[in-house]
């Protein structure tokens, strides 16, 4: 997928104009509120560094993977939330600014925590003393993908309202429809890795995509979040940067087959994503 130029060229732009709409939604005082109430950031950033990384190892001891499948989970598992989480959190009423603030500082805590994990994956899991050092360029790459357009979004919210007003309803209509479009490209142009792989580690996938939603919604309940802080934890560390974790196997690793699970995780998550929006949705309409 980080090859195909629906992905490498489409994507970063149409994601570029989604994150302008969500701009146009967000204040200063969205973030300052993230700022004075710490524990939702808390809860979301213990979830993905302390709790996912052991489930990769165990989904992946526990499927018997190949060592370099194995260590594609765990790569996964150690990548902070995608800019499509961002998206998804967007279109399931979660609280954006909460995501936002949560891609920054996983991103940027990732510079640390995944090559510790990866570091452990390969002496675990093929016996190597490989060191990983920190994917520094794609983390600034993620950040100026979300905070860039964000503030372009938010500066017209500020100084130029009736523009923004004029455009909130096409970029939520532009933003579904690209969802909706990633999601077919995806299967259609990746159908081949998904059919070859998925015997081996679909399964495995899915239920590390399954775990990573669930246990994010559901520490974010349990923590006593409202619903739109446990809906934006939820799809922070369950869309993960499967771009980034490709990139790691193939540039840094030099491991084609430690890309594959990324790769097919990167299709499921868009089917369980939406579908996780809907539910929320429909959870939401229920107790309205």
């Amino acid at each position: 997928m980080a090859d195909n130029p629906i992905f490498s060229l489409f994507l970063p732009i149409a994601l570029g104009i989604v994150m302008i709409g969500l701009g146009l939604h967000l204040t200063l005082a969205d973030f300052k509120r993230v700022a004075t109430a710490p524990k939702a950031v808390v809860v979301a950033l213990l979830v993905q560094t302390v709790v996912l990384p052991p489930v990769a190892f165990g989904l992946a001891i526990g499927f018997g993977l190949p060592p370099e499948l194995g260590l594609g989970l765990v790569l996964l598992a150690a990548s902070p939330g995608g800019v499509t989480a961002n998206l998804f959190s967007h279109l399931a009423r979660g609280d954006v600014a909460l995501n936002i603030t949560l891609t920054a500082i996983n991103s940027v805590l990732a510079l640390v925590t995944l090559p510790v994990w990866v570091t452990l994956g390969l002496a675990w899991l093929m016996a190597s003393e490989q060191a990983v050092p920190p994917p520094t360029r794609k983390i600034i790459e993620v950040g100026v993908l979300v905070i860039l357009p964000v503030v372009i979004g938010m500066s017209l919210r500020a100084w130029r309202p009736v523009i923004a007003e004029t455009l909130d309803k096409p970029i939520r209509l532009a933003s579904t429809l690209i969802l909706v479009v990633l999601i077919g490209a995806a299967v259609f142009f990746e159908w081949e890795t998904l059919a070859k792989y998925a015997a081996v580690v679909g399964l495995a996938a899915l239920l590390f995509n399954l775990v990573s939603l669930l246990s994010g919604y559901a520490a974010g309940r349990a923590a006593r979040l409202g619903v739109p802080q446990a809906t934006a934890i939820a799809f922070e560390i369950g869309i993960h940067n499967g771009t980034l974790a490709i990139f790691v196997a193939l540039h840094v690793l030099s491991m084609p087959g430690a890309a594959v699970v990324p790769a097919l995780y990167s299709l499921l998550m868009y089917l369980t994503g939406g579908l996780f929006a809907w539910w929320v949705l429909k959870r939401a309409l229920r107790s309205a």
